[in-house]
């Protein structure tokens, strides 16, 4: 089912780049495996996925311990509190949610303890402005993104962010239009574009949008693994 599942998006996603002119090559696809079962990710992994997000550190931490993502990165894609900074940092690979100072430095710090090579990271901002969701506003991010390359543990990839909830496909452009002029923007005012390179928007419902508006990473879960509980009023 996973393979058949994966064939689906993958074609939903070269329509998406040839309206744009886009290559499809520049979109990667994360598997969002909260809640999945080890057979449904090891099938993902059979299937050719390589790239994974979780949104609670202890539910990846055991996954991890297990060896279910061998061979595959894992990304921590939810809302990250300064006391599981630590068990983030020792069980992901990156983590794609950083949305505050604080919570940089708090990464940073366990970074040069556990790590020898720099963390990577991305910062999730909230570009929908949506009162229901975590994430810097977009008029700190270029404050936030100068804090973050200024840490010699951590390196800054790109920005994240969550379409608003409700907010239809009209919504869902704006706030992925928003992201990627957010990035344009601070590249234009000096944040290197080696640290911009990423964009992950889109889930579900609404990654053909977001790969029209520029995502490099689409997070999906129902697309692949069918439906489960909603994460958060919203299912990747």
């Amino acid at each position: 089912m996973i393979s058949t599942n994966l064939a689906t998006v993958v074609a939903k996603i070269r329509k998406s780049c040839e309206r744009t002119g886009r290559n499809p090559g520049e979109v990667r696809i994360m598997a969002v495996t909260k809640s999945v079962p080890v057979s449904a990710i090891l099938e993902a992994k059979d299937a050719g996925l390589v790239l994974f997000g979780e949104n609670r550190a202890q539910e990846a931490r055991q996954k991890v311990s297990e060896g279910v993502f061998k061979s595959a990165s894992i990304c921590m894609i939810g809302h990250l509190q300064t006391n599981k900074a630590s068990l983030a940092v020792r069980t992901f690979d990156e983590v794609h949610s950083i949305d505050s100072v604080r919570i940089a430095d708090a990464v940073a710090r366990y970074a040069s303890r556990y790590r020898q090579d720099p963390l990577p990271v991305l910062m999730e901002v909230n570009a929908g402005r949506d009162p229901a969701k975590y994430g810097v506003a977009p008029e700190e991010a270029f404050a936030l993104a100068r804090h973050i390359t200024s840490l010699p543990t951590l390196r800054l990839k790109g920005m994240m962010t969550v379409a608003p909830i409700g907010g239809g496909p009209e919504k869902a452009r704006e706030c992925f239009r928003t992201l990627r002029a957010l990035r344009d923007e601070m590249v234009r005012l000096g944040i290197d574009p080696g640290c911009m390179k990423e964009l992950s928007m889109g889930m579900s419902g609404d990654f053909d949008i977001a790969v029209e508006e520029g995502a490099t990473i689409v997070r999906l879960g129902t697309s692949l693994f069918g439906p489960r509980p909603s994460l958060f009023g919203q299912t990747p």
